[in-house]
């Protein structure tokens, strides 16, 4: 089991910046990629960015991408997102996800591809 806890959000103007934290504990950080995704009042989850296990490749939504930056720390078991230029439209629930992978290179970008879940923590972009 792996547990996971946002924190990080909360409420800002557009156009300034936020970063979400991701802590996870039970199991070894570094064997797991993760996602981040988000969901909005009436809308289904979607995903926003991935990183594998190692970094070493990650991916964006094209809404997101040149102004958000995924990244991690294994030694604090920790994954992030930068956010940068947000917008009303990024207002949302955010939820970090993780997957156990052999494959030190593989991200997901489905929300079924994940295993363990957190909470979320709320961003709220007021224009």
């Amino acid at each position: 089991q792996v547990q996971l806890v946002e924190s990080g959000g909360g409420l800002v103007q557009a156009g300034v910046s936020l970063r979400l934290s991701c802590a996870a504990s039970g199991r070894t950080f570094s064997n797991y990629a993760m996602g981040w995704f988000r969901q909005a009042p009436g809308k289904e989850r979607e995903f926003v960015a991935a990183i594998s296990r190692s970094g070493g490749s990650t991916y964006y939504a094209d809404s997101v991408k040149g102004r958000f930056t995924i990244s991690r720390d294994n030694a604090k078991n920790t994954v992030y997102l930068q956010m940068n230029s947000l917008k009303p439209e990024d207002t949302a629930v955010y939820y970090c996800a993780a997957r156990w992978r052999y494959s030190s290179l593989w991200y997901g970008t489905r929300r079924d591809e994940y295993d363990y879940w957190g909470q979320g923590t709320q961003v709220t972009v007021s224009s």
